[in-house]
Parts: structure tokens; C-alpha cells; sequence
């Protein structure tokens, strides 16, 4: 089933520089060019990286567009698709209802901007990923007086949405959003700091910028700690994993609850 539904995707999803997000009841795509509004929608071009089920070249091609049509530098914000709806004929159910560029209806839909930067930590891109992890903090949004007047939303929590209509360009919209907020704590430690556990055993895939030296994390396994340093330089050759000074020849860690304190060490080349 899986092979069907993946071959029929590509026979019938794919645009010609992006995937389509769906088609309407009559046959009509969307997030197709021949739109007028939702040309390109961000969620396909992330997820056809993501499930590893879409053609690798089209999908290259579907990020890069989802970039360049997308990612809204001035603004600091990550468009769920582009243009929004307004006056099409299209009618795509609720969100239409929102006013252009507000929450879902061409705004930054932030569950959606994190899966984006997700598929570019998959594609190893790691500047691309490190910038737009820096762009969707919320911190970020916040640095000074004019930025906390647009934001006008707390900088220590994730906010739902971020608006690009021109009148409020950049104001967060729901925020305390724990949706949000659970797919920006996978972001961060999964696809950034790439600390990945599959039952007791954990694994090392870390997107860092190339110009980070090195990083250190706690990590608490029940009663159990593990201090991990991970290392970047490109004089390793391949990934290392050394635990309490102990080479481990499957390069992962495995977890053991003994109630100890277990030291760590992690090399990676940064030449990926």
C-alpha cells in the first residue's frame, strides 16, 4: 500500500519545480502554479523529505522553491503557503476564513515552519538549518523596542502562528501553543542537537553549524546521567563514540539504568 500510494504521489502530486499540496472534489489542484493563490504550500515540500517517500531530485526542487517563495527574511517568519486566499474561487475549507495572511491562511503556521527546518537538518543542510532555527525562536523576536512593538507577544514561549499581513507584519498571534512547542523541543534535540533514542539506545546525528567547535548535554536516562560532549572537526573522518573513555563499534549509546554517572564522547567530521 505504502508503494502504491508513493508511486501514484509521483505520477500525480509533483508540479514541475514543487509538490502539490491536494486536489478539490472536481479534479482542481492546489498549491499548484495554475493557482492563483496557494501556489506553493510549505507542508508537502517538507514532508516529501521527511517520510523519505518522495523523489530526492523533486524534493531538492520543492525546498528550494519552498525558500525562495517562503521564507520571509524581513519578517522573520516561515509562510505557510503563498499567495493567501482572498477573492479565488478556491475554497479550501476554514482557514479561508481567516483575513490574508493571518494564522493558517498564509501566515506562519509554526507547526509547519518547524517541519520545514526539520527537512533541511534531513538534507543535512546545516547553515540553512541553524538560520531558521534562529528565526522562528522567539527570542529572536524580541531583541529590542521597535521588535517587541511588532512582536507584542511573549518571547519565552511558542506562539501558534505569526501574521504577514502587511498591516501587522510579524505580530505572534495564540501563543503558550504546546503543539508548537513539543515539535520545536524535537527540533532542537533531535534534528539540531541530533540526539535520537530508539528504545534504550541512543543515537548521534547532530546539524550544527560548521563553525561550532563543540557542545554539551545532560542527559538523564531514569537514575541514571550521562554527560555527553559532542565534537566537531574535520580532521575525524567518521563518527566516534566513546563512553567512559570505551570505544563503542556500533557508534551508538546504549542506555543502561545502573544509577552511575557516564562520561561520554562523541567525534564527528564537519565535512558532511
Amino acid at each position: 500500500q505504502a508503494y502504491r500510494l508513493r508511486t501514484n504521489i509521483e505520477k500525480n502530486g509533483w508540479d514541475g519545480q514543487w509538490y502539490r499540496r491536494a486536489y478539490f472534489d472536481d479534479g482542481t489542484p492546489l498549491g499548484s502554479s495554475l493557482n492563483e493563490e496557494c501556489k506553493i504550500d510549505s507542508i508537502v515540500q517538507s514532508w516529501s523529505v521527511l517520510s523519505k517517500a518522495g523523489d530526492t531530485d523533486r524534493s531538492q526542487k520543492g525546498m528550494n522553491a519552498a525558500s525562495n517563495f517562503l521564507i520571509r527574511k524581513d519578517a522573520s517568519l516561515i509562510q505557510l503557503f503563498e499567495p493567501a486566499f482572498d477573492k479565488s474561487n478556491l475554497n479550501p475549507g476554514y482557514i479561508k476564513g481567516y483575513v490574508p495572511g493571518i494564522r493558517e491562511n498564509g501566515g506562519q503556521y509554526t507547526h509547519a515552519a518547524i517541519w520545514l527546518i526539520m527537512a533541511f537538518a534531513e538534507q543535512k543542510n546545516k547553515d540553512k538549518t541553524w538560520e531558521l532555527l534562529q528565526m522562528i525562536n522567539p527570542i529572536h523576536h524580541s531583541e529590542n523596542v521597535e521588535a517587541v512593538a511588532k512582536y507584542k507577544v511573549e518571547p519565552y514561549v511558542m506562539a501558534a502562528d505569526i501574521y504577514a499581513d502587511p498591516l501587522h507584519l510579524g505580530r505572534g498571534g495564540w501563543t503558550w501553543y504546546t503543539g508548537s512547542a513539543g515539535w520545536m523541543y524535537q527540533l532542537i534535540i533531535e534534528s539540531f542537537a541530533g540526539l535520537k533514542r530508539k528504545a534504550n539506545v541512543l543515537r548521534f546525528e547532530p546539524c550544527i553549524p560548521p563553525t561550532w567547535e563543540s557542545f554539551k548535554v545532560k542527559y538523564q536516562f531514569i537514575d541514571t546521567t550521562y554527560h555527553i560532549t559532542i565534537i566537531q572537526n574535520k580532521n575525524h573522518e567518521e563518527l566516534e563514540v566513546f563512553v567512559d573513555n570505551t570505544p563503542q563499534s556500533n557508534k551508538t549509546l546504549l542506555l543502561i539504568n545502573d544509577g552511575k554517572e557516564h562520561f561520554v564522547k562523541v567525534l564527528l567530521s564537519n565535512t558532511d
